[in-house]
């Protein structure tokens, strides 16, 4: 999607301010937020790869309207599109790998296929974010929006196209609603009973929801002194790191420890980096993100790993509902913040939570589970 690196741009050249904009990613939050367990429950008793046609779609339409209609209400409305997105395909697409490995005996290789989807997904926004710079420059917002629009169609295609197997536990008899509500229940159960998969999610919520930071990304990029111009190239370096982060995941030490400091150094590097307040604290800030990456990674297989997967998607949800429940406070954050300090000085700030989450995830991470420990819980 080219628009990635560009469309907090394009609402501040709209008139937009720093507030508005958060206002707008708080209402993509919330919708998110509100229909993220829901729709858990939904991946578990329908079509996932159905789920993630839908939401690809929908994203689609968001962006035609940002552009159609560059003002605030229409900026709301894509909005509102793209948090369906975002909760409809969150858990549902990690659920439908995980299964499919379990279907071939193969549910250890999770953290590797996870880390190179993962590794494969930053790629492509890494091309779409360098390409945005002179597709800018020729076709201005419109041709940004008709290549991102296509791009959401592709991944409609896309999912379509991916294999759906029997699910490791069949939904319940009933079907319809009652299925529904039975996945429901007991994926919320699973979560509040069980303190290993309630620790797991925590943690596994709060590294994506801190990472909501690059949102403000382009703004932050250009608050250290890189033109408009410029920001999707160093948009594409940041990507990039996120990328190298991922394709480390199935090399790197998945013990709680190793997790919890590996975290930790992704906040120190980002106060030294927005702290810093200069175009060279950008380097520290890429190893931030990549750093998030890696451990997001890590910290949702270990997720995987400790659930029985009866309702995995509801469970990732729950997860899924933390994570946007915290971008949330992150969102209010920099939008009352903005009212007093500049981007940058913000950023910085972040590194506390970041530090204390990696201080949690050292104490409550559960250990790496053996080779087959889900599959066999799951039996």
């Amino acid at each position: 999607m080219l628009f990635f690196p560009l469309f907090t741009l394009l609402m501040a050249d709209a008139g937009l301010s720093t507030a508005e904009l958060t206002t707008l990613l708080m209402i993509w939050g919330g919708v998110a937020f509100a229909l993220e367990v829901p729709s858990g429950a939904w991946a578990d008793t329908f079509s996932r790869r159905r789920l993630l046609a839908s939401g690809a779609v929908l994203r689609g339409i968001g962006f035609a309207v940002w552009f159609l209609w560059p003002a605030y209400p229409g900026f709301a409305i894509g909005f509102v599109l793209w948090g369906v997105r975002s909760a409809i395909s969150s858990g549902t697409k990690e659920a439908l790998l995980y299964d499919e490995l379990t279907a071939l005996g193969a549910e250890s290789r999770y953290t590797a296929l996870a880390g190179r989807a993962a590794t494969v997904a930053m790629l492509t926004m890494l091309a779409a974010s360098a390409l945005a710079a002179p597709a800018f420059a020729f076709g201005g917002y419109g041709l940004i929006a008709a290549l991102s629009v296509l791009a959401c169609l592709g991944s409609a295609a896309a999912a379509l196209a991916l294999p759906e197997r029997p699910r490791v536990r069949p939904v319940r008899e009933n079907g319809g609603v009652g299925a529904y509500l039975g996945n429901l229940r007991a994926g919320i159960t699973e979560v509040r009973t069980d303190r290993r998969v309630w620790h797991a999610v925590l943690i596994a919520a709060a590294v994506p929801s801190l990472s909501a930071l690059d949102e403000y990304g382009p703004l932050l990029v250009r608050d250290l002194g890189v033109s408009t111009a410029g920001v999707p190239l160093v948009i594409a370096a940041l990507i990039a790191a996120m990328a190298l982060g991922s394709m480390l995941a199935e090399r790197w030490r998945a013990t709680p420890a190793a997790v919890g400091a590996t975290i930790a150094a992704a906040g120190v590097a980002l106060a030294v980096g927005a702290g810093a307040g200069r175009v060279w604290g950008l380097v520290p800030i890429a190893v931030c993100f990549g750093l998030l990456q890696l451990t997001r990674v890590l910290a949702e297989a270990s997720l995987q790993h400790t659930m029985s997967g009866h309702t995995r998607a509801t469970v990732l949800s729950v997860s899924g509902f933390g994570a946007e429940l915290g971008a949330l406070g992150v969102y209010a954050a920099f939008g009352a913040g903005s009212l007093w300090l500049p981007i940058a000085p913000l950023a910085a700030l972040c590194a506390v939570p970041i530090v204390l989450v990696g201080v949690l995830a050292h104490r409550w991470l559960p250990a790496p589970a053996a080779p087959g420990g889900a599959a066999a819980e799951a039996a």
